[in-house]
């Protein structure tokens, strides 16, 4: 029966943010364009679970880089309001649009002439016939099954402050680098802002191959490392290639005999690489322009140094230096 109840709330959740999705328009597109272009900040209001909503889509925007803050509807109206400025953008949130607290501060909010959107799921709201763009985050029904408690709303309403945050990031062009500048202190942020040496795979860890080889020997090799990846090498450690299993894949789709074909036939020549003194957030961006996850780690004449993995990165367990 718990099972049951706790799959059947994350159903109506689910079909509560699907509904959303269905209903999203270009009045999203404009909010995106405006808060791109806003010279203040957004500010981001709503009182009882709507304000915590809000103060997560607060969180995430600024730690997305998107200045925002949290403006309480009734500390607002009792001096707090002097922190609004015309050139900010208020987003309101309130499923019924007639929470009385919020919808007091709607008129002054328009004589500083700041613009005001709207996140509720009412249109024929107080709330939604006064905003400047309307966002339509109604849901049909609420997990509560009594439908008091905000549930599927505030699920909705959330989700769509994360869509508003992504589309952000991709406008602004927002990449691992800056996203280490706004978390110095957070796990990952530590992880970004090493070094790709101290983090870096090296020595008997490096999964590798000589040029010339059977392809037998590098899938040994990428077996071992466990890395989905094998580097190919020439005298001296020089790299000229990378086996992927991707490659493997590839090769075994067109049917052809893989194991006693050299490794020269199947690897990927010029492979992207990275230098041991880069940073972690440098290797991050690399993976992520060019949808990889392992990078050969070299020096200025190409002489493997070690190996990288995306999980080295983001985290796989205990943080690692250097394999260890």
């Amino acid at each position: 029966m718990i099972l049951k109840q706790a799959k059947e709330v994350l159903q109506i959740e689910a079909e509560g943010i699907l509904g959303v999705v269905d209903r999203l328009d270009e009045k999203f597109v404009k909010m995106v364009n405006l808060v791109h272009a806003c010279k203040g900040r957004v500010i981001m209001t709503g009182i009882g679970k709507s304000g915590i909503v809000a103060r997560k889509i607060v969180a995430t925007l600024n730690s997305t880089g998107t200045r925002s803050i949290f403006l309480h509807p009734v500390e607002a109206m009792h001096g707090d309001l002097g922190m609004v400025g015309s050139d900010d953008i208020v987003i309101a949130i309130s499923n019924s649009g007639e929470t009385d607290e919020l919808n007091m501060l709607i008129p002054s909010v328009k004589r500083i002439g700041c613009t005001l959107i709207a996140f509720c799921g009412r249109l024929d709201s107080t709330l939604g016939r006064q905003s400047d763009i309307f966002i339509d985050v109604g849901v049909d029904r609420e997990a509560c099954p009594m439908g008091l408690a905000p549930t599927a709303s505030t699920t909705a309403v959330l989700a769509v402050g994360d869509a508003l945050a992504v589309t952000l990031i991709h406008k602004k062009g927002f990449d691992p680098s800056d996203f280490r500048k706004f978390h110095p202190g957070g796990r990952l942020g530590q992880r970004l802002s090493v070094k790709v040496r101290e983090i870096m795979l090296t020595g008997k860890k490096i999964p590798k191959v000589s040029n010339g080889k059977a392809m037998r020997h590098a899938i040994r090799e990428i077996n071992r490392g466990r890395l989905g990846a094998a580097l190919v090498v020439e005298e001296g450690d020089i790299l000229v290639g990378i086996i992927t299993d991707g490659d493997l894949r590839r090769c075994l789709a067109s049917q052809e005999r893989i194991y006693d074909r050299p490794v020269e036939d199947v690897m990927t020549r010029g492979p992207k690489t990275l230098g041991p003194d880069n940073l972690a957030s440098d290797a991050l961006g690399l993976m992520e322009k060019n949808q990889i996850t392992v990078l050969p780690i070299v020096n200025p004449v190409q002489k493997v140094r070690g190996i990288l993995h995306l999980h080295d990165i983001l985290g796989k367990g205990d943080f690692r230096f250097n394999g260890l």
